[in-house]
């Protein structure tokens, strides 16, 4: 794999010409290895195939990551015209099995391999011309086109390792060996483990805002926290040693399970890790393309629930107390072992960044201070769930990166596998999954009697999904009535008590109108194209209430709590709620009887076209709601691409002239224009008021059309 090989790119220092030709380097470097990556499919049927069946066919990923780039490039206006809409709708999301992800195969039309690869090619050509014309100045931050680029580079480098464990799950007759660069040969007897002292000390985390290196949301911002002391096993566990657990009946005794842990047991009957095979007495290994003797001397690979019982069990036999490291632990460990980060390597100090083998490798191979594997040969388990440093922001161009995993249902992994290249193996890089996933991860055990303290991200912290929040459910500290709620009456009044219609809500934001409206139909589809904003109704959905932190004046704050229950309304599963692009939605999408559309025109790039075909999604004699402040601003929406607000020939063009002059043909106005008051509570001292404008517009027949 050695022409593959690349580091993450210093983007704060350099003069412009040498940056530009690293990162064209750096991407051509990237584009091809993750293409070598599905070489081992054995045919282009198996790119129709799922490796996990909580996740996409494998098609899915080998288009994605090409689509991702053509999607933030659109987003961050760099380029204005798509490649191919369907495809970058189709393609477009699906990395956790969120709720709102859609993996419902009859929702999809896969296209033809070839077709994925030739897009694939027209997307390469793009991004190259990109980097090769667009201005570049140093130091590239978060608002550099090549931030955009970088971020399409490292986010092709997470997928390189994702869809390598997805492949690796695939039945082996559909798969080739020796496609990917050569695996580790070296087996034998595992090494005798051992605890090893760690001292205590204070450790702060978070990533500086001008660090050199690419970095993900989460990475940013302070944490400060004092490591107490430890023991830490010199060696990552091998499968040696997790056969010790098997044999002890481990995987059926419920002692040494959390519930989460024994429920996914129970569910998956699992008697073993997901990776090993075993015919009479003899064990074998599934790695990504072959299966291989186990090799008991590599590090066995769990996932956390796997990992967490494996402790408990050992603790047991021991009578100590035995866990998985913190977050914070294992950069002690890290500082001990004396580790440096990638910009400080001539060589991987060990087997990580493809640089020795593309597989594990024995335990006892790379040493690193006292330890071995601190960092790569296969991810660490840890005990922390992810959320963000104090400060955290997010990156308005990715805003689904890390919030959808800020629910304490996402486990950090750290140090780096085999497979981890760019930001993955970078010393602040924070990945973090399913406690039930599978990664190329595993364990290393700490021995500390100091009790565990989780820090979990209760309350939302975010000001923009705050305000929305606010704006949504803010009854209990205002006088003025919510927008929403009145929105939802004056729908009602206009669609009728018919239960059975389908209703599309085409801004959901965090969900009032969604659940006002489910009280009175049994089909709501409720869309929005921030996964930050409809991760909180699915958690109202899921647990029947949520929390969030508003400002207050000056840096002080106040906290709001909302139960559902409380403004009258069910936690109801007759909605739908799903992160989607109104400017390019997937076709399942249609079929509605009425669509409400509350202040989404004024965020579109392009409400001219999104009007023209929305018709196409509304059943005959359906109802289109719109409500809107005509509230244009140049940076959401081009001029040309505004719907009134100006004047032509001399004449005022007002927003609903222009709503008019494109509806007229499809639809007939139902109804004179209401206008509704919109509060938006920005400080326990500052409201803004807007008025919005609801019409309202059936759908003629499409028969007696012309």
């Amino acid at each position: 794999m050695k022409e593959f090989l690349a580091k993450t790119i210093d983007l704060q220092h350099g003069n412009e010409e040498e940056k530009r030709k690293e990162i064209r380097d750096y991407f051509l470097k990237t584009w091809e290895v993750h293409e070598k990556l599905y070489t081992q499919l054995k045919s282009d049927d198996i790119f129709y195939h799922r490796g996990d069946p909580l996740r996409h066919v494998i098609l899915f990923y080998f288009g994605h990551t090409a689509v991702f780039f053509i999607n933030k490039l659109i987003l961050g206006k760099i380029i204005d015209k798509r490649i191919n809409p369907e495809f970058e709708s189709i393609f477009a999301i699906g990395v956790d099995e969120m709720s709102w992800d859609d993996l419902d195969n009859r929702n999809y039309n896969w296209p033809k391999v070839e077709e994925v690869r030739e897009y694939r090619k027209e997307a390469k050509e793009l991004i190259l011309k990109l980097i090769d014309e667009t201005p570049l100045t140093m130091p590239i931050g978060w608002n550099s086109p090549f931030w955009i680029i970088m971020m399409g580079i490292e986010h092709e480098r997470i997928h390189l390792e994702t869809s390598s464990v997805l492949i690796r799950q695939l039945p082996l007759d559909e798969v080739v060996s020796g496609k990917f660069g050569d695996r580790s040969h070296e087996t034998g007897e595992a090494p005798e483990n051992e605890m090893i002292e760690v001292s205590g000390a204070e450790i702060k985390l978070g990533k500086p805002d001008n660090h050199p290196l690419y970095g993900w949301d989460n990475e940013y911002g302070k944490h400060s926290e004092q490591v107490e002391d430890f023991k830490a096993s010199k060696f990552l566990i091998s499968n040696k040693e997790f056969l010790d657990f098997i044999q002890s009946d481990g995987y059926n005794k419920e002692e040494y399970w959390s519930e989460e842990g024994w429920n996914w047991r129970n569910f998956k009957q699992a008697e073993m890790p997901l990776f090993w095979r075993k015919n009479g007495e003899d064990y074998r290994l599934r790695l990504v393309a072959e299966e291989i003797p186990m090799p008991w001397n590599w590090p066995v690979e769990v996932n956390y629930l796997e990992a967490k019982a494996y402790a408990n069990w050992k603790s047991k036999k021991e009578g100590k107390t035995y866990r998985l490291p913190t977050e914070a632990e294992w950069y002690r460990l890290y500082e001990v072992a004396g580790m440096k980060d990638v910009m400080d390597w001539e060589d991987a100090p060990g087997n990580i960044n493809l640089e020795y083998f593309t597989s594990p490798c024995p335990v006892d191979k790379f040493k690193q201070g006292k330890f071995y594997d601190v960092v790569g040969n296969i991810w660490q388990w840890t005990e922390t769930p992810i959320t963000g440093f104090s400060g955290f922001k997010v990156h308005p161009l990715y805003d689904d990166f890390s919030t959808p995993t800020f629910d304490g249902k996402h486990n950090l992994i750290k140090g780096g596998s085999w497979i981890s290249t760019g930001n993955e193996a970078t010393y602040h890089s924070r990945y973090a999954f399913r406690r039930h996933f599978y990664q190329h991860a595993g364990i290393r055990l700490v021995e500390s009697e100091t009790p565990l303290k989780i820090t979990q991200a209760e309350y939302e912290t975010d000001p923009e999904v705050a305000l929305s929040c606010e704006v949504n459910w803010g009854d209990n500290y205002t006088v003025y009535p919510k927008f929403y709620s009145v929105l939802a009456k004056v729908v009602t009044d206009v669609v009728g008590d018919n239960r059975e219609l389908r209703i599309l809500d085409l801004n959901a934001d965090t969900g009032r109108l969604a659940f006002e409206l489910a009280q009175h139909y049994n089909d709501i589809t409720a869309l929005d194209f921030t996964a930050r904003m409809i991760r909180m109704p699915i958690q109202l959905q899921e647990q029947g209430f949520m929390r969030y932190v508003m400002k207050d004046e000056g840096e002080l704050q106040f906290f709001r709590d909302v139960v559902l229950s409380d403004f009258g309304l069910n936690s109801k599963d007759n909605i739908l709620f799903m992160q989607a692009d109104a400017m390019n939605l997937k076709p399942n999408f249609t079929g509605y009887d009425v669509i409400v559309i509350p202040n989404l025109l004024e965020e579109l790039s392009d409400p001219k076209l999104f009007l023209s075909q929305i018709h196409t999604r509304l059943n005959d004699n359906g109802l289109l709601i719109i409500a809107s402040t005509y509230d244009w601003k140049i940076e959401k929406t081009k001029r040309e691409n505004w719907l009134g607000g100006f004047k032509k020939d001399g004449e005022p063009v007002t927003s609903l002239d222009g709503i008019k002059a494109i509806l007229d043909k499809e639809f007939k106005k139902e109804n004179d224009p209401i206008d509704l008051n919109l509060y938006i509570k920005q400080s326990s001292r500052v409201l803004t008021h807007k008025l919005s404008q609801v019409t309202v517009w059936r759908k003629k027949n499409s028969t007696s059309n012309p």
